[in-house]
């Protein structure tokens, strides 16, 4: 059989994926080459990217699936996001003196993944739906091999282990899972998780429930509660994942779907939305112009997420009024076209998170987000399984009467959520990217470059970027502008009154965004982004 090429932008007649990893891609290219379909495809790039992207997703993480038939309203959304364990609250951290909950250790692991319970509900779904005939072990054979027989290292992993791997590695497991020479790996070493290949030959022979019942889940609580952590065998045992109906807007020509609540998948609309209403004199997609009106209005739609997103079991808040045509309508009044307003308060631009899209032969597609949130989660490994835990809950709040204060059984506000683009009844794209408050903002250059500039998908990829957020250290957000951009363009923001910063021409920091496509004559494409160790593969 002939080997699967990556590359950062292909096209073919049989579909295609675009992941942040090249194995990932390989993986789902090698699915659809055998007859599967996206969702088939998609379980394997998901499961390899938890095991070649160990920094960013995992098996302890959470996943949001956008799953379509083609066909725009049948869409449906997949939340595999855990709650807060049934002995967790706000309580617990201010009866400790604690002002927020910490990012590492034991006592932040409180939430349940809910990624490889994803896999499953996704697994039946394509088999129930779509006919879907491939294997659960065989999709997950991909993720087993490079974990039992290792993978040269990614430039990105090294990076990150090198920056991060001096304060994590007194967490618990994790010097002996990611550092097991006693020194960093370097790009292109090799490297194998045997802990985390057995654990994902249990899931592979008895299912994704495996990892909520029975011996592994009891492994891993028994390792949790060592670490610290209040997390118990009966929180995973309660655990089952969301189908929701997605959220939509009217864009350009067509519609954006995107993902409801907990995560801030309005806020992504509403840019889009708002742009559409505010619009554009500029030709250039590189001018001040569309950063400037694209940085107003995430200002705006931040402050509406920042009080309404939360989990909907918990919040009887209206989260579709804000995508109403009058609500939008009067927003769009108060964009300041020549001058920036006063940043309001915001959080840390964090979140590394893993996108990718598949799509098929017969134009079904998948747009999915996985993630740990910080880079390597907790830092706890659970005992001696080698699943690397999350640190979703630290984004709860522990202030009293917060739409987002801890609470038993509840989730965190999510930043993931992934997109699709829709125009005649039929979807088009799946897109998204990593990077927390970015990927909203990343959202909306994708789709201003691909529907109003008109840009082929790997322009739309790989042009430079902006993004308004705040960093560690800092007490007000800020806009960073990649150093692709003219002077002149950080000197026009400048003077309607931004903080511009320069950061490299292909930063991280602008997070890894991708795009699959297919069109009206069968033909099917994707780009990958140059900032990650990636691209596109086909079958």
């Amino acid at each position: 059989m002939k080997p699967v090429q990556v590359s950062l932008s292909a096209s073919s007649e049989g579909g295609a994926v675009s992941a942040p990893h090249a194995l990932a891609a390989e993986a789902g290219a090698i699915i659809l080459r055998s007859g599967g379909n996206a969702i088939e495809a998609g379980i394997a790039v998901a499961s390899t990217l938890s095991v070649v992207y160990p920094h960013m997703n995992g098996l302890g993480g959470d996943a949001f699936w956008l799953i379509s038939d083609g066909d725009a309203h049948t869409v449906r959304g997949l939340a595999a996001a855990g709650p807060a364990g049934r002995y967790y609250s706000a309580a617990l951290f201010r009866d400790r003196g604690l002002r927020e909950i910490p990012f590492r250790g034991g006592l932040s692991a409180m939430t349940v993944p809910g990624a490889v319970a994803g896999w499953g509900a996704a697994f039946g779904f394509s088999r129930d739906q779509w006919q879907g005939h491939k294997s659960w072990s065989g999709l997950l054979e991909s993720a087993y091999c490079h974990a039992a027989t290792g993978f040269p290292l990614s430039p990105n992993q090294s990076h990150t282990l090198t920056r991060f791997g001096d304060t994590l590695c007194h967490q618990p497991g994790f010097a002996a899972q990611y550092t097991p020479t006693g020194k960093h790996l370097l790009p292109g070493q090799l490297w194998t998780q045997r802990a985390l290949a057995q654990t994902l030959g249990i899931i592979a022979e008895n299912g994704a429930e495996a990892f909520y019942r029975g011996r592994l889940a009891w492994q891993m609580a028994k390792g949790l509660k060592a670490a610290g952590s209040l997390l118990t065998e009966a929180d995973l045992h309660s655990f089952m994942p969301h189908w929701v109906e997605p959220l939509r807007t009217t864009f350009g020509a067509g519609e954006a779907i995107n993902m409801p609540p907990p995560t801030q998948g309005v806020a992504s609309l509403m840019i889009l939305a708002l742009l559409h209403r505010v619009g554009l004199h500029s030709t250039d997609h590189l001018g001040a112009e569309l950063i400037h009106n694209t940085v107003e209005i995430t200002k705006l739609a931040f402050k509406y997420r920042d009080r309404m997103v939360a989990d909907p079991d918990f919040s009887d808040l209206d989260i579709a009024a804000l995508l109403t045509p009058d609500f939008l309508d009067h927003c769009a009044k108060g964009i300041h076209r020549h001058s920036a307003m006063r940043p309001p308060p915001i959080g840390l631009a964090k979140g590394d998170t893993v996108w990718f899209g598949v799509v098929d032969g017969h134009g079904r597609m998948v747009s999915v987000i996985q993630s740990l949130y910080h880079e390597f989660g907790t830092g706890v490994v659970a005992g001696n399984t080698g699943v690397l835990w999350n640190n979703r809950g630290c984004a709860f709040s522990l202030e009293p009467g917060h739409i987002n204060m801890l609470e038993p059984g509840k989730r965190p506000f999510h930043t993931l959520n992934p997109a699709l683009y829709a125009e005649e009844g039929r979807v088009q794209l799946a897109y998204g990217s990593m990077g927390g408050d970015g990927q909203p903002q990343t959202q909306a250059a994708l789709m201003m470059r691909a529907k109003h500039y008109g840009l082929s998908l790997a322009e739309c990829v790989s042009s430079p970027r902006w993004l308004y957020g705040r960093t560690w250290g800092e007490a007000s957000a800020g806009l960073r502008l990649e150093q692709r951009y003219s002077r002149t363009i950080f000197e026009d923001l400048q003077r309607l009154g931004h903080q511009v910063s320069w950061v490299p021409g292909y930063s991280d920091f602008m997070g890894h965004a991708g795009i699959v496509a297919g069109d009206s004559e069968g033909g099917f494409a994707g780009a990958a982004d140059p900032r990650s160790d990636g691209g596109v593969a086909v079958p």
